[in-house]
């Protein structure tokens, strides 16, 4: 969930470390911290409680020409946020930030006893473990970092300096992203290419269990087991405009309001409308392959399940003889789960480096099942780990609360599952409805952005004083509600849950009062009625419901109506949702709550 940054060069290293972090701020912000080195080996270390600027404060007085050096944003796990629980943490002549946990940090804290430790981290025992090694100078710093991660247990990502060898960074990948850099006469170290975008398009993404040693002009590559690894250069496809606002007052509205345009990007190539067909290459099965799927697991945490939650109503509405299960990745790793023959699993993530998620794919490909990725973050490690894939290409997502991903996930599957649906045999009279509105869907977009903003900005002032919040849907909006609920939950802190209509009954209805208000998802559609009856129940016992809907001349005597346009039928959830992002947003913004950096949370996953 920490952001790592490492530059050796020729430039100010303080200038580089200082941009990264700030572009790595999504991933923690607990604390932050930086230490550079000058050609003598000499250490400016400075750290700091909260966002970068307070580091920034610190700096401002503390300006150095060093051209090597590590930084740290801190998305506290081990010690409250505080400065001597920030990274880099210091032992002896060693510097180490780090990212992921340290699970056996205890008993290695009881063979440090020369230590005398500062902070309440597993990091500063791992910094400690490599100092035992280094200290006596029979190692080399790569060499006493291999020595003492052979006996660390756990996850990390870490970049690691010694005022003993000013000239080289050592860096160190297990369940925890890293990317290396390669620029003229430097070399750039991140956990998210993100922070190299501008300094470099070549990057090296490291696998677990391999290390590398660090310098300007080279890096050398190896596994814990001392075998040299030929690595594979790659080109980093992001570019600066992507992780800039763009005139947006913050990235979560942007990235709303990009959803046309990544969208389109999702679907380009995927889907031919005047063959009314639809192809998914990246998954790499053949017909024969898809026809005898008959079980989907999707796995996903978060807004990736939601995802997963939807598009498997969808996709069980149009593919015969095919069971859909979706799971939350952080119970489903631990269950005793059997997966039947002629299954297929579709793992969920935007960053592709969700640790539960992770876990889950390693473990479904010990039983032989084929899996498939569905990723935004290019390089991402279960990208690089599933045995075929789709990514969603919606470019960079700077907020932690996930939008436009939301979306392009969704679409994604539905289109596996047309895949599977055509090689079935499933009559195109069948599926295309399907490929018609989704090849409609980013104008559909675009268009209910436009209608419904202003309405849906005026109506979340009106609602700010609420702490409690209940979303409401049937079908394929039930899932929606979930996500909706969960936007509002996360960014805004209102207790937002979400139920299916038909569970009202079922003790929700108890909750009804004038401390809640209700959102309530009412697409036309076989459900519709019955969705309404269920309105009648709340609005019996004095609920207060926002109606959203694509019903023309909804009429019921609700306290707030936001009508969609009626452009899909199928999928109107998916632009319902579009209203939820934006409630949620103008609530925050309302309320006054940081946006795009909500309290205890982090973009990218990487703990379990």
């Amino acid at each position: 969930m920490c952001g790592i940054v490492g530059y050796v060069g020729n430039k100010n290293a303080q200038d580089f470390l200082i941009s990264g972090l700030k572009r790595l701020e999504y991933r923690g912000y607990d604390s932050a911290g930086i230490v550079t080195l000058d050609s003598k080996g000499e250490a400016t270390l400075l750290r700091a409680k909260g966002k970068i600027s307070n580091l920034e404060e610190k700096l401002a007085k503390n300006k150095r020409e060093d051209k090597i050096g590590i930084g740290h944003t801190r998305w506290a796990t081990h010690g409250e946020p505080s400065e001597a629980n920030a990274h880099p943490h210091q032992a002896g002549s060693i510097y180490l930030v780090h990212n992921g946990i340290i699970e056996n940090y205890k008993e290695l804290k009881e063979t440090l006893k020369e230590h005398e430790f500062k902070s309440e981290t597993d990091t500063e025992v791992l910094a400690a473990l490599i100092n035992s090694f280094y200290k006596d100078g029979k190692h080399s710093l790569i060499n006493a970092v291999v020595q003492a991660l052979k006996l660390a247990k756990g996850t990390y990502g870490i970049a690691v300096v010694s005022c003993k060898a000013p000239d080289e960074i050592v860096v160190a990948r297990s369940g925890s992203p890293l990317v290396v850099g390669i620029g003229h006469d430097e070399t750039l170290i991140a956990s998210d290419a993100s922070a190299l975008v501008g300094h470099t398009k070549q990057a090296i993404y490291l696998n677990d269990g391999e290390v590398a040693l660090v310098k300007k002009d080279s890096i050398e590559i190896k596994t814990l087991n001392a075998e040299p690894v030929s690595a594979k250069v790659e080109e980093i496809e992001t570019n600066l405009a992507a992780i800039q606002k763009g005139g947006y007052d913050h990235f979560l509205l942007k990235e709303i309001m990009e959803q046309p345009e990544s969208l389109k990007e999702t679907l380009r190539g995927r889907v031919n409308l005047e063959a009314r067909t639809v192809h998914l290459g990246g998954p790499g099965l053949s017909e024969d392959e898809l026809r005898k799927i008959k079980h989907l697991v999707i796995v996903g945490c978060g807004t990736a399940y939601h995802a997963g939650l939807l598009a498997g109503y969808y996709i069980e509405q149009f593919t015969p003889e095919i069971t859909v299960e979706t799971v939350i990745a952080s119970e489903y790793r631990y269950r005793n789960a059997y997966i039947p023959e002629d299954s297929v699993a579709l793992i969920v993530s935007q960053s592709g480096e969700t640790a539960d998620t992770l876990a889950c794919l390693r473990e479904i490909k010990k039983q032989g099942v084929k899996t498939i990725g569905i990723v935004n973050a290019i390089g991402s490690t279960i990208s690089r780990e599933v045995d075929g894939g789709t990514y969603v290409h919606v470019g960079p997502e700077i907020s932690v609360a996930s939008t436009k991903a939301f979306t392009s996930q969704v679409i994604a599957m539905v289109i596996f599952g047309l895949t599977i649906a055509q090689a079935k045999g499933v009559k195109p009279s069948i599926l295309y409805p399907y490929i018609k509105e989704i090849a409609a869907m980013p104008e559909a977009i675009r268009e209910t952005l436009e209608s419904v903003h202003e309405k849906v900005k005026k109506i979340a002032n009106k609602y700010t004083k609420y702490d409690h919040a209940v979303y409401l849907g049937r079908d394929t909006a039930y899932p929606t509600a979930m996500e909706g609920a969960l936007k509002l939950k996360e960014i805004s802190y209102v207790d937002a849950n979400a139920y299916a209509f038909g569970e009202l009954k079922h003790g929700p209805l108890a909750l009804i009062d004038d401390r809640f208000f209700e959102l309530a998802l009412l697409p036309e559609g076989h459900l519709y009625d019955k969705a309404i009856s269920n309105v009648q129940e709340v609005l019996a016992r004095g609920g207060k419901i926002i109606a959203v809907t694509n019903v023309k001349k909804f009429d019921m005597k609700v306290e707030d109506v936001i009508e969609i346009p009626d452009t899909l039928e199928i999928f109107a959830p998916i632009l319902m949702n579009l209203v939820s992002q934006l409630f949620a947003y103008y609530m925050t913004v309302a309320k006054g709550y940081n946006v795009d950096q909500p309290r205890n949370l982090a973009k990218s996953v990487t703990v379990e």
